[in-house]
């Protein structure tokens, strides 16, 4: 399909919430040519634990929310089956992090490869020159640097940049966030004037494809045999066992509840090592270190960072962030070190640094040193 309208056609990613559907609606009041999309991630029939069925995030309701929004507004709406590259991409490599003793953040994933890198391979073929989400961040260019700079929301309770680190400098430049200056709050009061069916729509927290929150249940489910593969393993203490864990793949850092022993102070998750089978804790006070290093490295507002500098870095979604020096040590990896210890540093999550509210650079946990 070719864009023969002199406006600006954008590709507006719909989930079915009240975000993207105010974001699609916003686009099209500021003078663009609209086309809703909706992705469709996975069935129901390969995930599971969903007691709603097709209900979550990019799910039949979503699919139906979203064609009513088009509809209502007289613009066009398709729905792309992206489920195999959505396995093989996220579904996958989430369960592989598991297997592997780490912790994984599959929206970062899915951000980065699904709803940019093949949406706007979708959006090109439609003639599209743009995609607009309901993310709360911000972009914008450079003309220094001649780089496109994410930031976080002007909603700071509600900000996602964290979680959009990995798009690419080519994504970024196609991005547009019509909710970039608005709060969640105005975002429902605004929706509610455009007679919006999702405007009261309630927000959904878990990961689309583990609708039930139980991720015990879907690695269960999607590695056949994998409990009794891995149960009975160490749980060890300063090098000695003290009790038997029900599987490594199963725990997480910093994890206290389902331990399943007892001890003269409370103890944590302090490491886990897939290969040996074992579980590691300590108590809360040995739970804190300063540096880290992060793989799959995306530099964001430099094409190289400052040694110097002072940055701050969130280490999980609802972290604060904490002072830091940052340190590249090769094209994809990156060495963290705060001014002050951190609790829980859990390799398999993102680390994200910021300079002020923009985005520098993001990577993988990989490896906590000390």
């Amino acid at each position: 399909m070719i864009n023969n309208v002199e406006k600006p056609r954008v590709v507006a990613a719909m989930s079915g919430g009240v975000d993207s559907s105010l974001a699609a609606v916003l686009m099209l009041e500021q003078g663009y040519d609209v086309v809703g999309v909706t992705i469709k991630t996975y069935d129901y029939e390969d995930v599971g634990g969903n007691d709603n069925r097709d209900s979550s995030c990019c799910s039949i309701d979503g699919i139906n929310m979203a064609r009513s929004v088009a509809s209502k507004y007289n613009f066009p709406h398709y729905v792309f089956d992206f489920s195999e590259r959505f396995k093989r991409e996220v579904i996958d490599e989430f369960v592989a992090e598991y297997l592997a003793g780490r912790t994984p953040n599959p929206c970062v994933i899915c951000n980065r490869k699904i709803k940019w890198e093949y949406l706007l391979e979708k959006a090109n073929s439609l003639g599209a020159d743009y995609i607009c989400t309901g993310h709360y961040a911000k972009v914008r260019f450079d003309g220094d640097t001649k780089r496109y700079v994410l930031s976080r929301g002007s909603d700071t309770t509600k900000d996602q940049s964290y979680a959009l680190y990995g798009l690419t400098q080519e994504s970024l430049s196609k991005t547009i966030f019509p909710l970039a200056e608005m709060t969640k709050p105005e975002v429902r009061e605004l929706s509610s004037k455009f007679g919006l069916a999702s405007a009261d729509k309630p927000e959904s927290y878990e990961i689309c494809f583990v609708a039930d929150n139980d991720y015990t249940r879907f690695l269960r489910d999607s590695v056949p045999g994998l409990e009794s593969r891995i149960a009975d393993g160490e749980i060890v203490l300063d090098g000695k066992s003290i009790g038997k864990h029900h599987g490594y793949a199963f725990y997480t850092i910093g994890q206290r509840k389902g331990l399943g022993i007892s001890y003269e102070k409370p103890l944590y998750v302090k490491g886990i090592d897939a290969n040996r089978n074992v579980v590691e804790v300590d108590v809360d006070e040995k739970l804190y270190a300063k540096t880290l290093v992060a793989e799959r490295v995306n530099m964001v507002k430099y094409s190289e960072i400052s040694e110097q500098k002072i940055y701050k870095a969130k280490i999980r979604y609802k972290d604060g962030g904490a002072s830091c020096f940052v340190r590249k040590i090769d094209g994809e990896r990156m060495e963290v070190e705060f001014v002050s210890p951190r609790r829980a540093i859990t390799p398999g999550q993102s680390v994200v640094v910021y300079e002020n509210d923009d985005v520098v650079a993001g990577g993988i946990i990989s490896s906590v040193l000390n």
